[in-house]
């Protein structure tokens, strides 16, 4: 069992992922307001589009997701080990550390101060604070599993795992630099080597940071929620060693029809497909721990969601490798139908796992029987789940239209259609995102007052009615 002082990291870090949610959310709902209504930037430079969406991406994906994961998987591996954390210095070290990062990137990012990679613009000095941080929290992970009182290590455990070491391997070799002054450096990579290096972290940084660490959150808490054990705990073994030794090679799909050889194009496509079948794997193997509880999606709204974000996960791991076909590509390449295929994804599947995995774990970090309002939990399942089919659906038909237009040509081989009437034909849709967005942003905000009102030990009856309560044991 943890300790009340053991758990002190852990809420921070619950309440750290639903704050950064909310700003990183809001950043995402502002910027695609800007795309449907330019003169939202009041040409400031630190409000263009340019300077806020690296500042998004980072909120959103190491703010929010990254808190998650930090605190879940501490979490869990002190639980399934059955061992207090390994060091509660160093995992408080681990939090201040990482919210450091996070601030330093508040503090660059809208200012221009970017070493232009995606999802790896932070300046080098605050990736060598982040990779001290990173070893800390490898320390306090790794000890608490070296220390633990049963011989067997949970599957989760090996999820979170692959993610902690894959993600110190990426940060370090991608962000190999030699620095110019205290902003600036200089890539140690050129050309299209740089561009294969980069794309091997930014693919894996999805294959890794967003798949095995949040598959390592289903693995734990949807047979928690659904009380009900793993389907087949011989099918997530097997899921775990065929998905980390696929996922590495994916990343040349980014590059299809640019200077890279067309051998390592491929080699990325082909790698792609075969990601298909561990990814359907770990997605079955999630539903179906719900098999003989079917009745819960009655009544459990935090299963509904849990059972979505695995249905979402099935599909953007079908759509991805379906999108690395070379053929279908040459449509999708540079259109808004990516954006919808990481929204799907980062919407779907690890924002609905990890506010699934935050109701699962808040009442059980603060001694309550439950969250405080069931109902406000089915509310905002609808309202995130209507605002990720706006988004999604808007953006497949408008990238599918842009791929289309583009690559129209007349009888004399000349192109039908300029790009601003591809820009004017998708306007409808970028508006269609935005309402998607602002519903997905009430979402979050209706789970932190939820959460609020839980750690203060309030309680809402079916009639709607507040009780105070106090810690249950």
């Amino acid at each position: 069992m943890m300790t009340e002082h053991n758990t002190k990291v852990i809420k921070q870090f619950t309440i750290a992922t639903i704050f950064w949610g909310i700003i990183g959310m809001l950043v995402g709902v502002y910027i695609a307001a800007q795309l449907a209504w330019p003169a939202l930037n009041f040409d400031i430079p630190w409000l263009t589009y340019s300077r806020l969406r690296p500042l998004h991406t980072n909120a959103v994906i190491f703010a929010f997701g990254g808190n998650a994961l930090l605190g879940t998987s501490l979490y869990v591996a002190a639980k399934t080990c059955q061992v207090k954390l390994f060091s509660d210095k160093l995992a408080s070290l681990t939090f201040w550390g990482y919210q450091l990062v996070i601030v330093g990137a508040v503090l660059t990012l809208p200012f221009g101060f970017t070493q232009s990679k995606e999802y790896a613009e932070l300046i080098w000095p605050l990736d060598v604070l982040l990779t001290l941080v990173w070893v800390m929290y490898g320390v306090v992970y790794f000890g608490t599993l070296a220390t633990r009182k049963v011989k067997h290590i949970y599957v989760a455990n090996w999820f979170y795992a692959a993610f902690i070491i894959t993600i110190a391997l990426l940060h370090i070799v991608n962000n190999l630099a030699v620095p110019v002054n205290w902003h600036l450096s200089y890539p140690v990579f050129s050309g299209a080597v740089d561009a294969l290096t980069q794309w091997w972290y930014g693919h894996n940084a999805v294959g890794f940071f967003l798949t095995a660490g949040f598959l390592g959150m289903m693995y734990y808490f949807v047979p928690k929620q659904a009380q009900r054990p793993v389907y087949s705990y011989r099918l997530s073994i097997v899921h775990f060693w065929a998905l980390i030794s696929t996922y590495m090679w994916a990343g040349p799909h980014h590059l299809h029809y640019t200077s890279l050889p067309d051998w390592a194009q491929s080699l990325g496509m082909v790698f792609s497909l075969i990601l298909f079948a561990p990814s359907w794997g770990g997605m079955i193997n999630g539903i179906m721990t719900i098999s003989g509880a079917w009745e819960k999606l009655r009544s459990d709204p935090i299963i509904k969601m849990m059972i979505v974000a695995l249905s979402f996960y099935g599909m953007s791991t079908f759509e991805g490798p379906m999108m690395s076909i070379k053929t279908v590509n040459a449509l999708s390449h540079y259109t808004d139908w990516t954006v919808g295929h990481v929204h799907s994804g980062a919407l779907g599947w690890v924002a609905m796992m990890t506010m699934g995995s935050l109701y699962t774990l808040t009442p059980r970090l603060w001694g309550r029987e439950r969250m405080y309002s069931i109902q406000l939990i089915n509310t905002h399942f609808w309202v995130a789940t209507l605002g990720i089919v706006l988004y999604i659906a808007s953006m497949w038909i408008a990238g599918v239209m842009q791929g289309l237009m583009w690559r129209e040509v007349d009888a004399s081989g000349s192109l039908v259609y300029t790009h601003v009437e591809s820009i004017k034909a998708t306007y409808p849709y970028y508006i269609i995102r935005f309402i998607g967005g602002i519903l997905f942003l009430a979402g979050i905000i209706i789970q932190a007052y939820n959460t609020w009102k839980t750690i203060k030990g309030e309680v809402r009856d079916e009639e709607g009615v507040n009780v105070t309560v106090g810690a249950q044991a």
